[in-house]
């Protein structure tokens, strides 16, 4: 699969996770998308290692509770990058010897009716990559769990909805596999430009210890 043109053709995957392996390193990549304007209102930001989502204008906040949280952390040499604030359920059963799996089985897909947004995470390092989708499926909460040995030039991704609509569709594939050959200011660039322009609002890129933050508000 070419990530970028399925990007291109798809203007509303939501939120999205990349991860994978470039010259024996872990790549991460987590993007955010939105349609309202309590979602538009938003900027990533990092302090002491955790990159949060945090309003761009704070007299605009409607409702934080879904749309400002930790969104990646690190637990010794793993990476966690979620879409919620599941992120700080993962580090903090890692912390006391438990694994992701038992971190996600504690929770569920977002309450937001209609749309009931799938809880998406992922945890990575440099030889394995883990990856979970949870969201609603006949009243009930369908937890999937991935696990791939690293490869290098290899990634994956998934995302909250399969495309725009209303109420929007949860992801419904196994995660996506594609070739990551560029290098981490290419591949941001591609990848930025590949979003939908009316609907993205953030992106992280992290190559090993190299990062880099896109924010649309900040082009304003």
């Amino acid at each position: 699969m070419n990530i970028f043109e399925y990007l291109q053709h798809n203007s509303y995957p939501g939120r999205g996770i990349i991860a994978g392996l470039h010259d024996d390193e872990p790549v991460i990549a987590y993007f955010i998308m939105g349609r309202s304007a309590n979602s538009r209102n938003r900027i990533f930001s990092e302090k002491d290692g955790i990159l949060s989502t945090e309003p761009f204008d704070v007299s605009k906040v409607a409702d934080p509770s879904l749309i400002i949280y930790n969104a990646v952390r690190e637990y010794n040499a793993e990476i966690i990058v979620t879409n919620g604030n599941q992120t700080d359920t993962i580090y903090q059963y890692l912390s006391r010897g438990k694994s992701f799996r038992e971190a996600l089985d504690t929770r569920e897909y977002e309450p937001d009716r209609p749309n009931y947004t799938p809880r998406i995470s992922a945890l990575v390092n440099a030889t394995e990559l883990q990856m979970s989708v949870l969201k609603k499926q006949n009243e009930e909460c369908l937890r999937l769990y991935y696990c791939y040995p690293q490869k290098n030039s290899i990634a994956y991704f998934i995302s909250t909805y399969d495309h725009d609509g209303n109420p929007l569709p949860s992801f419904s594939s196994d995660p996506l596999k594609f070739e990551i050959n560029e290098d981490i200011e290419t591949f941001t660039q591609k990848l930025w430009n590949s979003l939908d322009p009316e609907n993205k609002i953030s992106l992280y890129v992290r190559y090993g210890s190299n990062k880099i933050i896109c924010n649309k508000n900040k082009e304003k």
